[in-house]
């Protein structure tokens, strides 16, 4: 009987250790994954916060909520399924998806860099409240923007993490690659609007110090409050170079490994040729580091690389920018919206004003508005 009975603990203690061993091994396989979609997850950071502006106060942690379970929904009820089966039976389809999702970010990027250089934004105006804020209708709008907004920005971490579990350990059951998966959304909705709460929140923060009665308190909260706006810009602007650098290396790395020995182009003369763009940006990026040397060649290397990975990142996205506003697909909604608005906002003003200054015209003449036969100067 004790005999069994320590068997039966041996057992126990034995699972107990796999169990541990697989907890390390996936909590090592997520960290990797989440590494590795550390520039999508600073693009997915800084993009956020630019849905709360106009709303009130008390309601920006309440859409940071809606958000991030939106988010999180998307990642593990539509994403997560999609991409373990596509790594598990189609594997070789995993660069094709990326340099899709490196195209949008492009896009994303060349529209920012577009608005900045135009000097008008292509966005529709905000409905606002007689209050100067936005409006529930609005809100909701802007929740479901920022969620489709996200999917994108969510498969494209999701499949940048799969394919890191994939490439580290192509034996990994579908099991295990759907638990690492779940981790790193579970992980990366956390991190990623966690930090946008306190963001957003910061000014909060440094109106309640700055109320304080001590001076130093007082000295950190108006701090805060000044430096919000600098931030916001800040963030915005590390938004779009994060755009344009990590949608143009995944583009030129996607196009390399559609072109490798064990892609879906290996061997073919378009293979070889979307091998090329690669394979000369990671050459100069070895030259700068072996002309430089030492660690200080290495952070040159890679700065070159980023440098050209976003000039990539400009030209894909403007091309499509550019083949997007020809077709009057995107780009140009903004602006079409925006003349509509602008138009019957002239148009209700130029009524309203006319009537004004008729009634005012026909109080001065006697209290009659001209008539249609009147002549008009």
């Amino acid at each position: 009987m004790a005999g069994g009975l320590f068997a039966l603990l041996d057992d126990v203690a034995a699972l107990a250790r796999i169990a541990a061993a697989s907890v390390d091994d996936v909590g090592a396989a997520a960290a990797r994954a989440s590494a590795k979609a550390a520039g999508v997850v600073v693009d997915d950071t800084a993009v956020t916060p630019q849905y709360l502006h106009g709303s009130a106060a008390d309601r920006e942690l309440p859409i940071i909520k809606k958000i991030a379970i939106g988010s999180l929904r998307n990642k593990l009820l539509f994403i997560l399924p999609a991409a373990v089966l596509l790594g598990q039976f189609l594997p070789e389809l995993l660069p094709v998806i990326l340099i899709f999702g490196g195209a949008f970010l492009a896009y994303e990027g060349a529209h920012k860099v577009h608005e900045k250089v135009t000097g008008h934004a292509t966005e529709a105006d905000d409905e606002v409240s007689a209050e100067g804020e936005f409006t529930p209708e609005h809100e909701q709008r802007t929740v479901a923007t920022a969620i489709r907004t996200d999917f994108i920005l969510s498969a494209e971490i999701m499949v940048i993490a799969l394919k890191e579990v994939v490439g580290s350990d192509p034996s990994a059951s579908i099991w295990m690659r759907a638990i690492v998966l779940a981790v790193v959304a579970a992980l990366i909705t956390v991190l990623v609007y966690g930090v946008v709460a306190l963001i957003v929140k910061m000014d909060d923060v440094g109106l309640h110090l700055a109320e304080k009665p001590s001076k130093g308190s007082q000295r950190v909260g108006l701090a805060l409050v000044s430096a919000m706006p600098r931030l916001l810009a800040a963030i915005s602007f590390i938004g779009t170079l994060a755009m344009l650098w990590v949608g143009g290396h995944i583009f030129l790395v996607s196009l390399y490994e559609i072109g490798a020995d064990d892609g879906l182009l290996a061997g073919t003369g378009i293979g070889d040729a979307l091998h090329a763009p690669y394979d000369l940006v990671h050459h100069w990026e070895q030259d700068v580091h072996h002309a430089v040397g030492g660690f200080l060649g290495g952070l040159a290397g890679w700065l070159l690389n980023t440098v050209l990975s976003a000039v990539v990142g400009l030209l894909v996205g403007g091309i499509v920018l550019a083949v997007l506003r020809a077709l009057g697909v995107g780009g140009g909604h903004g602006d079409e919206h925006g003349t509509e608005h602008g138009d019957e906002h002239g148009t209700e003003h130029g009524n309203e004003h006319g009537d004004e200054h008729g009634d005012e015209n026909g109080d001065e003449h006697g209290g009659e508005a001209p008539s249609e036969d009147s002549p008009k100067l």
